[in-house]
């Protein structure tokens, strides 16, 4: 689950960038407020559940619950109150996904300020609870007993995740949402604990899941970065502010981006590029520690060929060899803009994968900043600079991008600014020490 915040200034062109953005993602960890803390202590649910506690030191790394069989799963569903009942969506019957839109675009994730929430389109929806190996039984529905309304919604998808040296097949949780007049019927741990039922009896016992909310307990905490594409819009909207001293005109022209692409051979990526693009996506995310294994070419086909308003996918062809040396691609998440009387939506590009076949190599230099040849940074830079101008030709406002992979080799360089949101990363009944973010290559929607 992602979370849609605001830049918390335009600072992002400072010389110690890095090393602020790695301290302010610590600080995050290991100074909640006095909320979060509230909360954390008042976890009841999460400390019956097989996750490390927050105040727990994870040196060991394995399956915490390591006794469990199919054989002893719970075969009936939960009991929920008597006002309620389980529901299987549809997500293929159009009016059963529209019910799912409906809940997520009246109900999702909000900033704190109520001025934005996600409204994840019901293209974007089925791409995303569809991909192969999909189960109709992990796409769970809570309705209301008199008039069959949904009320609530949680999913699971499967997926293959590398976690350091162990690559577990796992489902990846999401669009976990409550009604928000019914927040106090304590649904939510029934909703977890129904879904993780639904995916035990399928012998998997393992998951991992994003909030923006701190639980017990994050394994990596990303923070997210935003960059204008469309800057008078943005400040108009409130999702960015006119710097002191800076005039729009000024502005504008500081993110001003041309019209053209600068990369030769750059393309949407095709059919015929499937099995190229799987073994280069799979080769560059071997050197993370935490990040998806496409086992098949019909996984790569499903989450990136392209589908307007959904996902953005582009190769880089040598038109000498007809070789695949690059890949990057994002996905369209609008948010809605709320109370705003001239803009009703925040069309945001969210950066997805990306790779390269030039070789990151790192330096025994004590020297952080010369650690990365120039020409592996450049190239991502680059890379991504194209793809911030595809998204802009598209009609996209923004484009955001996490504190992972290696995109802090080129955030300071093509204007991204920090933002005050930040995703927590979490795995459920698996123990594992933190990781870097620079070792994180999960994206979730």
């Amino acid at each position: 689950m992602s979370d849609p915040k605001k830049p918390s200034s335009d600072n992002a062109e400072t010389s110690k960038l890095r090393d602020l953005l790695q301290a302010l993602a610590a600080q995050q960890i290991s100074s909640s407020s006095k909320q979060e803390k509230k909360e954390i202590a008042d976890h009841k649910f999460w400390k019956t559940q097989p996750v490390p506690q927050y105040d727990e030191i994870v040196k060991s790394e394995g399956a915490i619950d390591t006794d469990r069989s199919v054989q002893e799963v719970r075969q009936n569903p939960y009991p929920l109150p008597g006002s309620f009942e389980w529901a299987i969506v549809n997500v293929e019957d159009t009016e059963e996904l529209k019910e799912v839109y409906t809940l997520l675009s009246l109900n999702y994730v909000e900033d704190d300020d109520a001025t934005f929430r996600f409204d994840y389109t019901p293209e974007f929806i089925s791409w995303a609870l569809k991909p192969p190996g999909w189960k109709k039984s992990w796409h769970l529905g809570v309705r209301a007993t008199t008039n069959k309304k949904l009320v609530a919604f949680i999913s699971g998808v499967p997926a293959d995740l590398k976690i350091r040296t162990n690559v577990r097949h796992l489902v990846e949780i999401n669009f976990l949402c409550i009604h928000k007049k019914l927040r106090s019927k304590r649904l939510a741990p029934l909703l977890i604990k129904e879904i993780t039922r639904r995916v035990n009896l399928e012998g998997i016992f393992q998951a991992t899941y994003t909030a923006g909310v701190v639980l017990p307990k994050p394994i990596a905490t990303c923070r997210y970065h935003h960059r204008s594409l469309n800057p008078k819009k943005l400040v108009e909207i409130g999702f960015s502010a006119l710097p002191n001293g800076m005039t729009m005109d000024r502005l504008v022209r500081r993110y001003k981006l041309p019209t053209a692409t600068t990369i030769n051979g750059l393309r949407p990526m095709l059919e015929q590029d499937v099995q190229s693009v799987r073994a280069l996506l799979n080769r560059y995310l071997d050197q993370f520690d935490y990040g998806p294994v496409f086992q098949t070419d019909e996984e790569i086909r499903h989450y990136f060929l392209p589908i307007k308003d959904v996902v953005y996918s582009y190769v880089v062809e040598d038109r000498e060899s007809g070789a695949i040396t690059d890949f990057v691609s994002f996905y369209s998440l609008p948010s809605s803009v709320l109370g705003n009387p001239k803009h009703k939506t925040l069309n945001a590009a969210y950066l997805y994968y990306y790779a390269t076949n030039v070789v990151r190599e790192t330096s025994n230099d004590v020297d952080a900043s010369v650690e990365q040849p120039k020409e592996y940074t450049q190239r991502l830079q680059m890379l991504v600079r194209n793809a911030m101008i595809l998204a802009k030709n598209a009609g996209f406002d923004v484009m955001n991008a996490l504190e992972l992979l290696h995109n802090l080799e080129f955030i300071e360089e093509l204007k991204f600014g920090p933002g005050d949101g930040y995703l927590n990363y979490y795995l459920y009944n698996w123990r594992c020490p933190p990781i870097e973010n620079e070792k994180m290559a999960l994206v979730m929607f």
